[in-house]
């Protein structure tokens, strides 16, 4: 298969497709809607997830696991939230299979296998947790209960793309209980907060924190903060949920404490989550048409060391030095790759660790050797910059610094200018016709409005800003009061 991608501007949901594909992060498999995470993308997952998990225990949450099924009684308890996700569900109603006499070699469900009470695969874990919560908690010594949990869920999706929606995908998804409405309410803030805090400064993709409108809301939440971020096309994408689920699934699963009166009262509760679409964000965000661009905080390899070399003895020459680059690398916490394979000539090393968006890649050949310098190439700028060996650590480390500042910034340029206020309806369909992006517009607060303006130009409010400023004017579509602009995009 030619490594060549299609170009953004050409087809940029096709270039995405490819270059998942070519860069060997996913694909398709078998079982319609889901994707088979390859080691090189499930590396990078894997590095998403150590951080995320680190910055979970720094503020006080554990690790547990629950079950992926869910009795369709506990499902239920819950009704806003049964009803949110229903359409999504998928079912397990049979436990065995036999085989089928009348084709040889086939099985079909055992009709005498049915399930007394059918399963839900989890589309989400709040049920089940609640469910087990009640038991955990009595008293206010109990709480706050804080926990986290790594985890698959299964979302029956009819149109899907790799990381960005497929049926089953990986994520975490928090769920906490307090004894306050305001300790819950402070909870949620502070983990859209960890969210923000590690996409910028990991993922290198500016955030616009906010909460979500109702009709847009957790089904079953009282409030909903997220992160919401610009992809390269001028279309948002959600990349993290915190919810105040109030007292809802407390009443629904009756999770109750005795307080320091020793009076019994419902716990209030928060979930909050990101899962595998983040692989989709960082992707979308910074690539371009050669392939994958990573920020060095994220790259599985920071930096690949190729030999260029023509005889076995200047392999072993090459060897030797480049034995000691990584041994001072990795001395400094960088991960760094010998790209050593004899199968592969220089070129389609260099194409590939291109194509996978490796950060830095050092080229040795006998005259590097010969002149103690080595030639050092940058994936984001696509430069390239003679080192001398003795100072390569120190270059290595300043130059990783450099490129995960400077993809923050040139995703925040773009994102800054992608946002634009507009005060007619007629501006608003031309902005988000012609420049894309962000729009930030008056909105009066009903439902009514916020349904018509996507039924007619499919753009969505992605959040009511945190930082928004209360501002009289007039609602772009209806001419009814406002109290400030929204930000509306199309989004994935």
């Amino acid at each position: 298969m030619s490594k060549k991608l299609t170009s953004r501007a050409e087809d940029y949901s096709k270039w995405y497709n490819e270059l998942v594909v070519k860069a060997d992060l996913a694909e398709n498999s078998a079982v319609r809607g889901c994707m088979v995470i390859k080691p090189y993308g499930y590396a990078i997952w894997e590095k998403m997830q150590a951080e995320l998990d680190k910055m979970f225990k720094e503020t006080g949450h554990q690790n547990a696991y629950f079950p992926l099924f869910v009795p369709k009684s506990l499902f239920e308890a819950e009704e806003k939230n049964a009803e949110g996700f229903a359409k999504e569900c998928a079912i397990v109603t049979h436990y065995r299979l036999q085989n089928d006499p009348d084709k040889k070699g086939k099985l079909r469900v055992d009709p005498e296998a049915k399930l007394e009470e059918e399963l839900i695969v989890r589309p989400t874990s709040e049920a089940i947790i609640w469910n087990t919560y009640r038991g955990w908690i009595q008293s206010y010594r109990d709480l706050p209960l804080l926990i986290n949990q790594w985890a698959n869920v299964v979302r029956w999706e009819m149109r899907t793309r790799l990381f960005l929606r497929t049926a089953e995908f990986l994520w975490q998804e928090g769920h906490t209980a307090h004894e306050t409405k305001a300790e819950a309410l402070t909870e949620a803030k502070l983990m859209n907060n960890v969210y923000a805090t590690f996409v910028e400064n990991f993922m290198a993709i500016p955030v616009i924190q906010g909460v979500k409108t109702e009709s847009e809301r957790f089904a079953g939440a009282e409030e909903t903060y997220c992160i919401e971020a610009l992809m390269q096309d001028g279309k948002a994408l959600q990349a993290g949920t915190s919810h105040f689920l109030g007292q809802n699934f407390a009443k629904a699963f009756d999770v109750k404490y005795a307080n320091k009166e020793g009076k019994q009262d419902y716990v209030w509760a928060t979930s909050w989550g990101v899962s595998t679409r983040l692989m989709g964000a960082l992707i979308m965000t910074h690539s371009d048409d050669n392939g994958l661009v990573l920020p060095p905080s994220l790259a599985p390899n920071q930096v690949v060391v190729v030999p260029i070399y023509k005889s076995e003895e200047d392999l072993n020459a090459i060897t030797e030095v480049a034995n000691g680059i990584l041994s001072n690398l990795r001395g400094k916490n960088i991960s760094v790759k010998f790209d050593n394979r004899t199968t592969h000539r220089p070129g389609a090393k260099f194409a590939q660790h291109e194509l996978q968006g490796v950060p830095l890649r050092i080229a040795i050949g006998p005259k590097d050797l010969a002149n103690g310098t080595v030639e050092i190439a940058r994936r984001d700028t696509l430069t390239k910059q003679i080192v001398n060996l003795e100072d390569l650590a120190e270059a290595v480390e300043s130059l990783l610094k450099e490129i995960q500042e400077a993809l923050f910034n040139k995703a925040l340029d773009f994102r800054n200018a992608h946002i634009t206020e507009v005060d007619t309806f007629e501006e608003f369909k031309e902005v988000l016709e012609t420049k894309t992006g962000f729009i930030s517009a008056h909105w009066d607060g009903t439902n009514e409005t916020e349904e018509k303006i996507k039924e007619i130009t499919k753009a969505t409010i992605r959040c009511i800003p945190l930082d928004m400023k209360a501002v009289n004017g007039v609602c772009v579509y209806s001419g009814n009061p406002s109290k400030g602009r929204v930000l509306f995009a199309k989004a994935y």
